[in-house]
């Protein structure tokens, strides 16, 4: 056995292993391959600890001639440092499998971690422009058409909000057939992609899909988030309603890409939920770290207190869908906006 080649490539693998792990546990956030990184590096450890002598005493640091072969690949960024890492475990497991009599079988795991992270990574990306899709969108408008003699009246009154300035919309409908709001949903989707705004719509994963909305909102009771994106896939925005902290501590571990907050005030929308107040607007602020949406009777009276609560978007219905001038109800919710700062 040639123990300085088993120990210079222990060495690789433990050192590796290592720096993939803390891109696993501190970057991806993801405990389960954390803890498969952490039982591969102590297992091959044990399993070469039999030799730990003779592969102290074999070391010779100062006359390895290849101390002075410079690397010719160039590491730019954390993600650089990580592939490169994954392959130097691969092949210091190689050559541990052909000169220390180690199982191939650990060469084969890292091979499928490989894939995860690579996965996982392409979904953090996703998630960072999601999170760049939201960046400004500032005033959310969810849609009611009650008080509308027809939907050509309703699609107009969308049309009015988003010429004002409104760059994301929820399509929420409670009293029509299927069939009728997918007709509609449709108009609502061209509408916006006009006025480069998002469309999302409301609980209806399935009718979501369909008309390919922009994402969907979900609320505590309908399909969990892990569903809607095996539905819709992880392109799409998936936001959700909470009520109370764990609400939003469940929907940041699911990874909703935003939550709403609320209501803050009593609605009429849901006339049988009591109002969270500002208190729970201020704690997601100091807790929560996704977007979120205070909702619930919101209008330019009260606006400025959601803002000092910590509120910097505020999602609304009455105060837009009701407006005879929805410009300047979003100037003035703009400049509130703004002022909070």
């Amino acid at each position: 056995m040639n123990y300085r080649i088993i120990d210079a490539n222990v060495n690789r693998v433990n050192e590796g292993l290592r720096c993939i792990e803390e891109y696993v546990r501190f970057v991806l956030n993801n405990e389960k391959l954390t803890q498969k990184l952490k039982n591969i590096r102590h297992e091959i450890s044990i399993f070469f600890d039999k030799n730990y002598d003779d592969l102290i005493s074999s070391r010779d640091s100062v006359g390895d001639v290849g101390i002075n072969i410079k690397n010719i690949t160039k590491e730019n960024n954390k993600t650089d440092a990580l592939k490169a890492n994954i392959k130097r475990v691969e092949e210091a497991l190689r050559v541990l499998t052909e000169y220390g009599s180690l199982s191939d079988n650990y060469r084969y795991q890292i091979y499928t971690i490989e894939k995860e992270i690579a996965q996982l990574c392409q979904l953090n990306k996703k998630t960072d422009i999601k999170k760049a899709l939201l960046k400004n969108k500032n005033i959310y408008l969810i849609t009611s058409s009650q008080n509308f003699q027809d939907d050509n009246e309703f699609i107009d009154k969308i049309a009015q909000i988003l010429q004002a300035g409104v760059k994301i919309i929820q399509y929420r409908e409670k009293n029509k057939n299927a069939k009728d709001i997918i007709k509609t949903a449709r108009s609502l989707r061209q509408l916006c992609s006009m006025y480069d705004a998002l469309f999302i719509i409301n609980d209806r994963v399935d009718i979501a899909k369909i008309v390919d909305a922009d994402g969907v909102h979900l609320g505590q009771d309908d399909i969990p988030i892990y569903d809607a994106r095996k539905i819709l896939g992880d392109d799409k925005i998936i936001g959700i309603s909470t009520h109370k902290p764990q609400d939003a501590i469940n929907a940041q571990i699911q990874k909703a890409d935003y939550i709403g907050v609320g209501p803050v005030f009593k609605t009429p929308t849901k006339p049988n939920t009591e109002p969270v107040g500002l208190e729970y607007v201020k704690w997601v602020k100091e807790n929560i770290n996704i977007p979120f949406y205070a909702i619930g009777s919101i209008d330019k009276d009260n606006i400025s207190d959601v803002i000092k609560a910590g509120a910097e978007n505020v999602a609304v219905i009455r105060a837009l869908m009701n407006a005879d001038n929805p410009k300047e109800v979003i100037k003035k919710f703009e400049e509130e906006l703004s002022y909070g700062k």
